[in-house]
């Protein structure tokens, strides 16, 4: 198990008992005790108050399975998130009681080649909130290494700190492509994760974003987010040819680099056609774990192809981004709920409908 806490069958008689979030089974979500580990001398314990809901947790509710990664057990839900801290261990010299924090949900073992190198996101042995067996932080309060609790500034809320996590993803994306000022961007996908690539690569620098999407809602979110031109596309590969034709157009330039967002064989299929010759396609998305996809012919026009795990090293820079007024994630938050059995299920059922929902948050 992570740093977060044990198995509900632990739980004890704490002075105040700490509760959770369980993901029991499909669809089965209940508040339960959450017993957590001794404070270690470089751990903090931190009193939750703003987690958001993540694609990766409504499919492990829906499916108990993501990416590859199955729940066998009761696993405590949850990894967007922010708090302050209640405690410190005898060794920690950077944070006291008091300060909010964002917590970087990854602990890594900092002795493999991969940690070594800096590339943490690749540990084999990584402790990721709510990946399984590892529990995650919808609880009341967690226990978690001090140098992964970064404090917010003064400007920024507390749900702007949960927010980080999302955003980590955008910048590391955009970090892992290259984007800067004389790159055009093509966005497949307007879910939380291709709007908070777009606000990165905008703040990367980068001068001419479009994004598509298979939904009128999302196209409109991210217009209003500041994408400078919108495509709508259909499920269906056949339609690539015309919608290749559609997106260059809406460009107006080259499509440099590509982020695909949802990670199906068609909008791989669409990126790999769309970006221009010595460009970079980025996957992001994982939707389908095996693809067919045209991939010849971009290796012809010498289109790069790289993966996104995660991210690395994002944080302060994300706490940058979001405290100067460079990227504002506020308006990605449509529905807020508390911490109770009945707001947790609805929040739950409400970021799985999609619609009008983008970033579903609890307050606690």
């Amino acid at each position: 198990m992570g740093k977060g806490g044990m198995s509900r069958g632990d739980a004890g008689d704490e002075e105040e008992e700490n509760m959770a979030a369980w993901l029991l089974g499909i669809n089965d979500l209940k508040i339960q005790p959450f017993k957590l580990p001794p404070l270690g001398p470089y751990d903090v314990k931190i009193t939750m108050k703003a987690v958001g809901i993540c694609g990766s947790d409504v499919h492990y509710v829906k499916h108990l399975s993501c990416a590859g990664f199955v729940v066998k057990e009761p696993m405590v839900i949850g990894h967007e998130c922010a708090g302050i801290i209640d405690e410190v261990g005898s060794e920690v010299k950077n944070l006291v009681p008091g300060d909010r924090v964002a917590l970087e949900p990854q602990i890594t073992c900092w002795q493999c080649d991969r940690c070594k190198e800096g590339r943490y996101n690749l540990c084999p042995d990584v402790k990721f909130f709510a990946t399984p067996p590892v529990h995650g932080s919808l609880a009341n309060q967690v226990v978690h290494p001090a140098n992964l609790c970064f404090k917010l500034p003064d400007n920024m809320t507390l749900e702007e700190g949960a927010l980080c996590e999302p955003l980590s993803v955008g910048v590391y994306a955009c970090r892992r492509a290259k984007v800067g000022l004389y790159t055009n961007v093509l966005i497949m996908g307007a879910g939380p994760i291709g709007l908070v690539t777009m606000l990165a690569a905008r703040a990367f620098g980068a001068p001419r974003i479009v994004i598509v999407d298979v939904d009128d809602q999302r196209l409109s979110v991210a217009k209003n987010l500041g994408a400078d031109e919108i495509v709508k596309v259909s499920t269906s590969v056949q339609d690539v040819p015309e919608e290749v034709e559609k997106i260059t157009k809406a460009m107006g330039a080259r499509v440099d680099v590509t982020f695909d967002c949802a990670g199906f064989s068609k909008t791989m299929s669409t990126a790999l056609a769309a970006t221009g010759t010595g460009g970079v396609v980025c996957l992001v998305g994982m939707g389908h774990n095996e693809m067919t996809i045209p991939l010849t012919p971009a290796a012809a026009r010498e289109v790069d192809v790289i993966g996104v795990f995660r991210y690395q090293n994002t944080w302060p820079l994300c706490l940058e981004l979001i405290s100067s007024g460079k990227i504002d994630v506020k308006p990605l938050i449509t529905h807020r709920f508390g911490f109770s059995q009945k707001e947790v299920e609805e929040a739950f059922e409400t970021s799985a409908r999609g619609g009008t929902a983008i970033k579903v948050m609890f307050n606690l």
